[in-house]
């Protein structure tokens, strides 16, 4: 049985969910991939970087986070500061990145991801604000490390979008994406076509949990733009520089937009459009009237969902979960399974 090390970086509540998935469902890990997965690091910005050689009991790690015990009283645990110290002193043969979500801030993420390529790790990542800046330098990094790099996780989170594009339509060339990518700002926009006002409609989705304090990252779109990037990159292999990308949020959306949308037979929704243009790239976030025939008008509440437009099965339209730990610990484990699963590299 071989024994693979993981190091996570970023034990929110997707790195948790991530190592009880682990936990759980390692027998049929070691059914299914032929693999011991052992957990030998763990970094938070209370913490730092904790490195335990022989790996962490699990079920303890996660009653010492439930309980803010200090990680570092892990008997045999050695402790560096911060994750790029610790990653550059250990050894792991995966690194878990989820220390930052933040759709316009690449770092710290970024420098754990490309040092732990330099080092030969494979890694799997949840962070939009790297992957929507990098994603084409760091997949050609570890190409050349002969490592994997996968973010499934930053896009609709844990409904397979990115693996569709690059393995369930691999050889196809793709013409077009269009996508609902945001939960929040498709649950504002259904309760406005119910009736209420933006404001209410904002109150209500924070009230549910949906939408931060301070929405504007949904609300604005540049959750979506991080999204639209990162879609360049794996359909295209474009980097998309964030001035290239016409913005628009919905925060001026008035009610009577939305109402006469309907009545028009259409349905206002925030969409996200990633087009080959001759040889350049039109990515564009905005809110569009969409008719009652397209797929993704009837894509309601939280849900998200993805057309893909391609030269040979025409056109696919994936919806589902866009946002919650759950999810985005799904994307994260099924990244894990597709390194553990890779011919040779992990021989």
């Amino acid at each position: 049985m071989r024994r693979v090390r993981l190091s996570i970086v970023g034990f929110g509540t997707v790195g948790r969910w991530l190592a009880t998935a682990i936990d759980r469902r390692r027998s049929w890990l070691e059914a299914e991939c032929g693999v011991d997965v052992a957990i030998v690091a763990i970094a938070t910005r209370r913490d730092g970087f904790v490195y335990r050689e022989g790996g962490f009991d699990i079920a303890a790690l996660l009653d010492s986070v439930a309980a803010r015990r200090p990680l570092a009283d892990t008997p045999n645990a050695q402790l560096w500061h911060t994750a790029l110290q610790g990653l550059a002193a250990t050894e792991s043969d995966v690194l878990a990145e989820a220390s930052n979500t933040n759709p316009r801030e690449p770092q710290p993420a970024l420098g754990h991801i490309r040092l732990a390529l330099d080092r030969d790790m494979h890694v799997i990542t949840s962070s939009k604000g790297a992957c929507a800046v990098a994603a084409v330098d760091l997949a050609a990094l570890a190409r050349r490390r002969g490592v994997r790099f996968r973010m499934e996780s930053t896009v609709m989170s844990g409904t397979p979008v990115l693996s569709t594009l690059r393995e369930g339509l691999a050889g196809a060339r793709v013409v077009g994406l269009r996508g609902i990518l945001n939960g929040t700002a498709n649950h504002i926009l259904t309760r406005m076509a119910e009736g209420l006002d933006y404001p209410a409609a904002l109150a209500d989705a924070q009230a549910r949990g949906y939408a931060e304090p301070d929405p504007s990252d949904d609300v604005e779109g540049h959750d979506v733009v991080a999204k639209a990037r990162i879609l360049a990159a794996v359909a295209f292999g474009r980097t998309v520089a964030l001035e290239q990308v016409v913005c628009r949020g919905i925060g001026g959306i008035t009610s009577d937009a939305v109402q006469q949308a309907m009545r028009d037979g259409s349905r206002l929704k925030l969409v996200a459009s990633v087009r080959s243009r001759a040889e350049a790239l039109e990515v564009r976030v905005e809110p569009i009237a969409l008719p009652l025939a397209e797929p993704l008008s009837r894509v309601e509440g939280v849900m998200n969902a993805l057309t893909i437009e391609t030269d040979t099965v025409r056109e696919i339209t994936i919806i589902g979960p866009g946002a919650g730990p759950e999810q985005a610990g799904q994307g994260m484990f099924a990244d894990l399974v597709s390194v553990l699963r890779a011919p040779r590299l992990l021989g």
